[in-house]
């Protein structure tokens, strides 16, 4: 039985050639960036090109890029990073409910250190509303962080329309773009951001690196304490060999990105009309329209996450939810409850599917009669 990989949100497989530049580099570049003899400048040199690299893949410049372990550490130093420096200026942040956890929980934790966190809702097609993001702007607003493409249901939030609201406010703008990095066309200059969140393992780069990029001039506060690294920003020994590897990734990304969003959007289209043709009934979650190429979530109706979780992985098929399977309980999605509301269905039903480097043709054809095949059986 062939193991067919639709779990790519969740991460990607490496790519060959990102595994063949970080061989060498455990095998040969063992120098402290720091260090200033020639095995330092050796590796000051790799982590230097890397940095220019990954800056103009976002039109920024090289000083404005700081290396983090990947997006949570990114999306927690974005959020009390800038809080903390800020706190003279107001003590209120803006997000959304639908955030990842990275930035949900950090955001809970700013409000335990005193600041007013304001929570927007977010609608029927899975975004939020940006008249709603302009009534809870006030004086007092420092931060807003707005996820660009939700992990769950691959909805791309109106970023750049948000950035034209808060161009001429005080109030940062982050946004959390794991999700969207590997696929859309990011101009962090035409979209208004202050901050921004990636990972590399998202990308098929490898896990354990990131970066957060922070406009020129931000007051942002360092959360680790240490040495002078990242220019004062982010502490430690940076992780040469990892960003040689997110290197390697993003320079095969911005060659490939065209074909790659042509191909995941045949693949997720050629999922859903074999649903289709097999006549399960389902739903999308949320406008369809506005999902990046690679990710849709799927309500199967009469059925619930974890029995279909299981069953799929005892047939080859990888995927995920929102949901926390646990032994015997399932914890609904966040994001779908968001959507729907709380004793929605759909919250309990629904299933992930992410498309990428691991696919081909054949294998989502048969993932998809696969799925249907189980479907149908439980449904019974």
């Amino acid at each position: 039985m062939e193991h067919i990989y639709l779990d790519h949100a969740a991460t990607t497989p490496m790519h060959e050639k990102v595994i063949h530049a970080m061989m060498p580099i455990y095998q040969e570049v063992f120098g402290n960036p720091s260090s200033i003899h020639a095995f330092g400048r050796k590796a000051r040199q790799l982590l230097d090109s890397a940095r220019r690299v990954i800056a103009s893949s976002i039109h920024a410049g090289e000083k404005e890029i700081i290396f983090t372990s990947g997006g949570t550490e990114a999306d927690n130093l974005a959020l009390i990073g800038t809080a903390m420096a800020n706190r003279e200026k107001g003590n209120h942040i803006i997000t959304t409910v639908q955030e990842h956890h990275a930035t949900l929980h950090t955001a809970e934790y700013l409000e335990k250190e005193g600041f007013k966190v304001t929570y927007l809702p977010v609608y029927k097609d899975g975004k939020i509303s940006v008249e709603d993001l302009k009534n809870a702007l006030t004086d007092e607003t420092i931060l807003v962080s707005i996820m660009y493409v939700n992990n769950e249901t691959g909805i791309v939030q109106p970023i750049k329309d948000i950035g034209e609201i808060l161009k001429d406010h005080q109030a940062y703008l982050h946004t959390d773009a794991v999700q969207a990095y590997g696929l859309l066309d990011i101009d962090v200059n035409n979209l208004g951001v202050d901050l921004l969140s990636t990972s590399a393992h998202k990308i098929n780069g490898p896990k354990g690196i990131g970066f957060l990029y922070a406009r020129e001039g931000i007051k942002l506060n360092a959360l680790q304490f240490g040495g002078e690294q990242e220019r004062k920003r982010r502490p430690g020994t940076e992780n040469v060999v990892g960003v040689v590897g997110f290197m390697t990734a993003v320079e095969i990304m911005l060659e490939e990105r065209e074909y790659r969003n042509k191909a995941y959007e045949g693949f997720k289209q050629q999922f859903l009309n074999i649903l289709k043709e097999e006549e399960i009934e389902f739903q999308v979650n949320g406008d369809i329209e506005s999902t990046i190429a690679s990710i849709v979530n799927i309500s199967f109706p009469g059925t619930n996450v974890e029995k279909l979780l299981t069953n799929f992985d005892l047939s080859g098929v990888a995927a995920s939810s929102g949901s926390a399977c646990t032994a015997g309980s399932v914890e609904p999605s966040h994001v779908l409850s968001a959507i729907y509301g709380e004793n929605n269905a759909c919250t309990t039903n629904s299933i992930r599917f992410s498309f990428g480097a691991a696919n081909t043709t054949e294998n989502v054809e048969e993932a998809a009669h696969r799925v249907a095949k189980i479907v149908r059986r439980l449904l019974k």
